[in-house]
């Protein structure tokens, strides 16, 4: 109920932001030089308005979309406001294993150093539709091409930290729904297959697999005593294509009534860019953020061997895929028992 009140209010937490801050607000403050971020889902929405932030900050911002027609014009409108801005657009598909390493091979061609990894984009469907690799739609996209991109760019991501000494910090943007997934409809081989396949479930359990990535991939991190972070946020409700879409969830008229409820844009894109340049997130990892602030997410996905049977899982899975797609040799890097 507290948390409730302290939203509607806009009461400002710990940090000294709240759900009224905006992603301008919460950065005010920080003009970092020589930082290289990568954003996945940035020609709109809530992605759209963390680039323009992050590069307004000074920020190099790398643009992975799917649809670069839309990401020009993102860049333009970018560069209107922010005439030194450098923006790089490369084309990704995450939900085609196949694409995100075409997307890795071509980023790490570039020998740019990279700072932050916001694993932004998102689908929601209400219709059971399959990758190309025959893989439920909303969890291939959602969580399984974001933990294959994090795989294949985190040594990029440690060998920038220990060149500049500056900490890397990996971002996964979930959401308050994954509290709504229940223990007994969280199976690996289920999601893969869509079996009973409802379009609000398999959003919420994309959304619970990110935070448990977190989980686990901030444990191997610190075991191995790297200077790269990984946390988890859920930006609030915010009126984007996604929550549109959600009319199972949501109806018309009861949309109107929680509109009046949701945040903007900037306010949905302030606790990603808090968590990627601010000091008081230094050295935090394996954590989820609310309002730009630390916030507990559900038991489950508090749950330290659900995470790392998801982790194992879904290596032993990209490992055969990608095997079976014969794609160079980078089915070794899921041979190894860490990261």
């Amino acid at each position: 109920m507290k948390e409730t009140i302290r939203y509607l209010a806009g009461i400002a937490g710990p940090s000294g932001f709240g759900s009224n801050s905006t992603a301008e607000q919460v950065t005010q403050q920080y003009s970092p030089s020589n930082l290289t971020a990568l954003i996945t889902g940035a020609t709109s929405g809530i992605g759209g308005e963390t680039a323009r932030v992050l590069a307004k900050r000074g920020v190099r911002v790398v643009v992975g979309a799917r649809d670069m027609k839309k990401a020009i014009k993102v860049r333009e409108k970018i560069k209107e406001e922010s005439p030194y801005a450098e923006i790089i657009l490369l084309e990704i598909d995450l939900s085609s294993l196949a694409s995100v390493h075409r997307f890795c091979s071509e980023f790490l061609s570039l020998e740019l150093p990279l700072n932050i990894l916001i694993n932004n984009a998102g689908v929601y469907s209400h219709n059971l539709e399959f990758s190309e690799e025959k893989i439920e739609l909303t969890f291939a996209t959602n969580y399984l091409g974001h933990f294959l991109l994090t795989k294949m760019l985190l040594e990029k991501m440690v060998d920038t930290s220990n060149k500049t000494g500056i900490q890397g910090r990996i971002i996964n943007v979930s959401s308050v729904i994954h509290s709504w997934v229940k223990r007994s409809c969280f199976s690996f081989k289920d999601m893969l297959n869509g079996k009973n396949y409802n379009g609000t479930r398999a959003y919420a359990q994309s959304k619970l697999a990110m935070i448990l990535h977190v989980k686990e991939m901030a444990r191997q991190l610190k075991a191995r005593n790297e200077r790269v972070t990984i946390n988890a946020i859920h930006p609030g409700i915010v009126r984007t294509g996604i929550i549109r879409a959600h009319k199972g969830l949501i109806t018309d008229s009861l949309f109107f009534i929680a509109s009046k409820l949701l945040k903007t844009v900037s306010q949905g894109a302030s606790t990603t860019c808090y968590v990627a340049l601010s000091r008081e997130t230094e050295g935090v990892s394996g954590k989820y953020f609310t309002d730009c602030n630390e916030s507990n997410c559900s038991s489950l996905a508090n749950d330290d061997l659900e995470a790392k049977k998801l982790w194992n899982n879904t290596n032993a899975l990209l490992h055969k895929r990608l095997r079976q797609a014969a794609i160079g040799s980078s089915s070794s890097l899921f041979s190894r028992p860490c990261i």
